[in-house]
């Protein structure tokens, strides 16, 4: 929902019960409310009950950040620790999650709206005014054969590549992070991602990282070096 100065929103649901029994809002009472389009917006309670708040939308503190062009292609992993890359991709300020299914994934499904929970959660609790986009899961095949052009493709390579840290602070422009599963990438699948023209491949390291620490470690060396964190 688009917010505005003036409007009114009614919250039911897992919501309103945040706000009534967790955070127990009263009348009058100041909430801050973000809708991932225009930013974060103060508002004030009108009424609270067991089931439903109304409150009313009074001014924009904060527009909608802006955030690196930078998506994280993660192969999917077990629940839990996907759900702390899901977590930790959206503190660190990864535009788009893309779930990438390989050979050795141990999971070749997603719950969307789980994962959009966990994401939104995360945002709540560090102030962020913007969601990561969260695609569909696809096949590493598919992936590969649609690549944006122009967009750099840095591969997490197990078997070695440039050092990571080198490689981003080169890099310009749109980029994005391939992350292997548990068992990491096969021959073939090593082999079809290094043939795309915009593959750089990357080494994370002397140490073996697991496929979540791998992504978190990765993704805060790019915004370190190629993203806003120098701003």
């Amino acid at each position: 929902m688009r917010l505005g100065a003036g409007h009114s929103i009614a919250l039911d649901g897992a919501q309103a019960h945040y706000l009534t029994r967790v955070m127990r809002a009263a009348p009058d009472d100041a909430v801050i409310l973000c809708d991932d389009e225009t930013g974060e917006w103060l508002a004030n309670v009108q009424s609270s009950g067991k089931r439903s708040v109304e409150l009313t939308v009074e001014k924009l503190l904060r527009p909608r950040e802006q955030v690196p062009d930078f998506t994280l292609c993660a192969a999917l992993l077990k629940k839990s620790a996907f759900d702390m890359l899901l977590e930790k991709a959206t503190e660190l300020g990864v535009r788009r999650i893309q779930p990438v299914i390989t050979r050795r994934c141990v999971a070749d499904k997603l719950n969307s709206e789980r994962a959009l929970a966990i994401v939104t959660e995360a945002a709540e609790q560090c102030a962020r005014t913007a969601l990561p986009e969260i695609a569909e899961p696809v096949k590493l095949g598919d992936l590969l054969a649609g690549w944006e052009t122009g967009r750099r493709l840095f591969f997490a390579d197990e078997n070695g590549g440039e050092p990571a840290a080198s490689a981003f602070a080169a890099q310009t422009g749109p980029a994005a992070l391939l992350i292997g599963p548990e068992g990491g990438f096969d021959d073939a699948e090593r082999k079809a991602v290094r043939a795309l023209t915009s593959t750089c491949a990357i080494s994370l390291g002397p140490r073996i990282l697991r496929g979540e620490t791998a992504a978190i470690a990765a993704s805060a060396l790019w915004m370190g070096l190629a993203g806003d964190w120098h701003k």
